[in-house]
């Protein structure tokens, strides 16, 4: 019940908004209406902030909005829109609070069209990943020495350029082969595929360059073609893909044996500098002349071990001639001593007979009969020794190695002198010694098989 007093107020007045709050609420219910989209249209009114934001106008032939791109999210944008760029943004629908105007926060940004050219890149590369056309075991190693160098590309790009000036500037000894074709527009990827069979097919070069400057995405598409794919794969030379920038990738580079960042980079990846080369092969020739000197020294002082350690055949066989002499000493007073003996027994005998004077008629007698036979004994016994001696003689003249080396025979040793008489005692690449009848050779051993005869 309303008193006298409540009657006499005025009605309470609604509550007041600030501009700010205003502004607020409107883009929280924008966010929350309107989650993150793609966007399509055309770049208008560009700007780049000194602090690196990016503001545009995003428009089609009907309407336009404001955009902004913070410089967090532009820095990974991979390009620098222009003026009248057809472009795909992801963005978040809002509301710029401190003039009330409606806009886009851009989160993300691509050339329109690419999303789905993207989507086909990565569809074909999971098709020929799976056909195993980018296996690591197919790639070919680069040969370590390129006499030529084949180029794929067209006549009239930059890349051409560039890649001629590494190569006249690196390894000007290499041949070069240009293969034309163009690198962009309707077909590029069949005269491109084309080109590299024909460099496969007449085989005249030692590696392949497949190259083509930087360009959109939409300019690289015709080395995103199957067909060039299975022309790198299938090529019978190793194949070097410098296509694009340092950031820019296509199914050429999976397919190729090799990827460079640029053009520049294929050529000089292809080909080792000629300055590389001469200073190399300076450096084998220094090493091998320095192997060759230590070689010929070590033999020259292996020459003169043997040389020190050598008997010549003269000087053995005047030593066992010495032996021999003196052989034959021994042997002549082994012959006379008994002979002595008996001679000496015969003056006892003699002597005693003289004592005793026997019968001397029968004595005299008895004695030319003992006389006749001692003489025929010691004739016996002497031509015996003669014959053993002779026996003796002819036994050292067999026993004389060089009888035994001219009968075809041979002495052989190791490398440290000792005579080898078993094959278990050769090994295989083992140097060997052979002595002959007229001198000495060196053997190598390929291998040792004992056999059981």
């Amino acid at each position: 019940m309303l008193t006298d007093f409540d009657q006499d107020l005025p009605p309470a007045a609604p509550p007041v908004m600030t501009v700010s709050a205003l502004n607020a609420q409107v883009a929280r219910l924008l966010e929350r209406s309107f989650p993150l989209t793609w966007i399509g249209g055309e770049i208008s009114n560009f700007t780049k902030a000194s602090s690196g934001h990016w503001y545009f106008t995003l428009k089609d032939d009907a309407a336009q909005v404001r955009a902004v791109m913070f410089r967090g999210r532009a820095q990974y944008a991979g390009f620098l829109p222009r003026e009248g760029d057809k472009v795909e943004v992801r963005a978040l629908v809002t509301l710029y609070g401190a003039r009330g105007d409606y806009q886009i926060n851009v989160e993300a940004i691509r050339r329109a069209g690419v999303g789905a050219l993207y989507e086909a890149f990565l569809r074909l590369k999971d098709k020929l990943g799976a056909q195993g056309l980018f296996d690591q075991e197919r790639k070919r190693p680069l040969p370590m020495f390129t006499r030529s160098v084949g180029i794929v590309t067209s006549p009239q790009a930059a890349a051409l350029r560039d890649i001629l000036t590494a190569l006249r500037r690196r390894a000007p000894h290499v041949r070069i082969v240009l293969y034309p074709a163009p690198v962009q527009g309707q077909g590029a990827g069949d005269k491109i595929a084309n080109a590299i069979q024909t460099a496969s097919r007449r085989a005249d070069v030692d590696v392949l360059l497949v190259c083509r400057g930087g360009g959109s995405i939409e300019d690289l598409w015709s080395f995103n073609e199957e067909v060039v794919a299975r022309a790198i794969a299938d090529c019978s030379m190793p194949v070097i893909a410098g296509v694009g920038h340092e950031t820019d990738v296509t199914i050429a580079d999976f397919a190729a044996d090799l990827r460079a960042a640029t053009p520049t980079a294929a050529a000089e990846l292809a080909a080792t500098p000629r300055a590389d080369w001469i200073a190399s092969l300076q450096a084998d020739a220094a090493d091998l002349r320095r192997a060759m000197r230590h070689s010929l020294n070590e033999a020259h002082q292996g020459l003169d071990n043997w040389q020190r350690r050598l008997l010549s055949p003269s000087a053995r066989i005047g030593h066992q001639r010495l032996e021999l002499a003196a052989l034959s000493t021994a042997l002549t007073h082994a012959v006379r001593a008994p002979v002595q003996r008996q001679g000496y027994v015969l003056a006892q005998w003699r002597a005693r007979w003289a004592g005793q004077r026997p019968d001397v008629r029968l004595l005299r007698n008895e004695m030319a009969s003992q006389q006749r036979r001692c003489a025929t004994a010691l004739a016996n016994q002497l031509g015996q020794k003669r014959d053993a001696l002779g026996a003796l003689a002819a036994q050292l003249e067999l026993l004389n190695p060089q009888r035994t080396l001219e009968r075809g025979y041979a002495i052989v040793r190791d490398a440290s002198g000792a005579v080898l008489r078993s094959p278990a005692q050769i090994q295989a690449r083992q140097t060997l010694t052979v002595r002959l009848a007229e001198g000495t050779a060196e053997l190598g051993v390929a291998g040792v098989q004992a056999r059981l005869d």
